[in-house]
């Protein structure tokens, strides 16, 4: 199978794309074996061979960076990605902390029709269960501009765009203590272990009105102040 079009060179198009989506920092080899669990020496050896093809940009012991054909690529498995977890949440009955590793398997073989009748059925979504934005297939996107709540100002008032899938346990976390996509938050206090936010009810009862599968979160609760630790905040996007 030709290197552009193999499962492994998706894989990796798809995390040195994901690593700057929503932060400005390149990955580099070592990161990037770290995220994807594999030797340094493997990604060395990838990464050479991506570079060949015109994936990527690389210099020894420095960034990895995609070339623009290989932005293209990893838009086309993004989409893939991002389409099949909502599909899963929404039409199939799974929770948003159950779909990445379905949608690492599927995304690979699912044919180009199927994807269209997916995308269609879910009316072209523009983001997935977690706010990440599906890119459309000729490659436009919409993301928000958006800021890390641990990086936040204390009083910073924000509505949740984003939330990382990278912990299970922190979506379910997350689920139990009210906070899901659009939920709208006040920032009161901030630590280096916790922050404390309180969250606007309008924006509960809405979410739970619309009972949309791609924002999870439970019933409406009285507002009051939420203790969260620095790994959740550290999950978590608010409109800047």
């Amino acid at each position: 199978m030709p290197a552009s079009t193999s499962p492994a060179v998706e894989d990796y198009l798809k995390t040195i794309y994901g690593h700057t989506e929503w932060q400005s920092e390149p990955i580099t080899p070592s990161v990037l074996a770290g995220k994807l669990g594999v030797a340094p020496s493997s990604v060395t050896e990838m990464v050479k061979k991506m570079a060949a093809a015109g994936l990527v940009s690389h210099v020894p012991y420095g960034a990895v960076r995609l070339t623009p054909g290989g932005t293209t690529r990893a838009l086309a498995v993004v989409r893939r990605h991002r389409l099949i977890e909502t599909w899963l949440v929404r039409e199939m009955g799974y929770a948003w902390d159950e779909v990445h590793d379905e949608a690492e398997v599927l995304e690979h073989a699912l044919s180009d029709r199927l994807l269209e009748a997916i995308d269609a059925r879910l009316g072209r979504p523009d983001r997935d269960p977690h706010g990440d934005p599906i890119p459309h297939a000729d490659g436009t996107r919409v993301q928000a501009e958006a800021v890390l709540l641990s990086e936040a100002s204390v009083a910073h008032v924000g509505r949740v765009v984003r939330i990382s899938d990278r912990d299970p346990a922190v979506l379910r976390d997350l689920v139990e203590v009210g906070v899901g996509l659009d939920t709208v938050l006040t920032l009161t206090e901030a630590t280096p272990d916790a922050v404390t936010v309180e969250l606007d009810p309008a924006s509960l009862a809405s979410a739970a009105a619309a009972g949309r599968a791609d924002a999870p979160g439970p019933a409406p609760v009285a507002s009051a102040p939420l203790h969260l630790p620095r790994s959740h905040a550290d999950a978590i996007w608010v409109t800047a």
